[in-house]
């Protein structure tokens, strides 16, 4: 689905935006259309009502505000044994193979149904996040023939041009919220 798709928008926005789109629509074709027009024209409202209904769904299932902000404040403090300890829980948990790897741009391979990933996580903790690492775990990517990257930047800004080179290689950026609520699928006394 394309990112600015309406209904790309629409699954982005609060639930009850959809079912108001879906409402105004109904109610215009109720009176703008001739009455045994208006029920079948009304029915076009449906792919909003679903699109409102997976909105819902998915902001009920999502962790508060504050639970993702105490998981990421938590990450800032734990050391890298400790983090990297947590994501392989919480990867496991999600049914990854979990392999750390040492040295290098990755610091573990994922693997899911024959479909490696590779992840960048050892600098979680900067500030900014620039190009550099994820050159160095593009390199790493191709190195590995059929596998992807991912890149980890939790607590700091990611440059626009970071972004963009992520974007344009296909490499996954998660970001803070991503991160924690990756890190909540294994808390700390697990």
């Amino acid at each position: 689905m394309a990112p600015n798709s309406l209904f790309a928008i629409l699954l982005r926005s609060p639930w009850w935006v959809s079912f108001a789109a879906a409402g105004a629509i109904a109610l215009a074709c109720g009176a703008l259309l001739p009455a045994h027009v208006a029920p079948f024209a009304a029915v076009g409202v449906l792919p909003l009502v679903a699109v409102g209904s997976m909105a819902a769904w998915r902001q009920w299932k999502a962790p508060n505000p504050s639970r993702l902000q105490a998981a990421l404040d938590e990450a800032g403090a734990l050391s890298w044994r400790q983090l990297a300890d947590r994501l392989e829980r919480a990867w496991r948990a999600e049914g990854y193979t979990v392999q750390r790897l040492a040295g290098g741009a990755a610091d573990f391979r994922l693997d899911k149904g024959g479909h490696p990933v590779l992840v960048s996580a050892r600098r979680w903790k900067a500030a900014t996040h620039g190009v550099e690492p994820l050159r160095e775990l593009q390199a790493a990517v191709r190195a590995q023939e059929g596998s992807t990257g991912a890149y980890l930047a939790p607590l700091g800004a990611v440059s626009d041009a970071a972004r963009d080179y992520a974007r344009t290689h296909g490499l996954a950026l998660l970001d803070g919220p991503a991160v924690a609520t990756l890190l909540l699928k294994a808390p700390a006394g697990a």
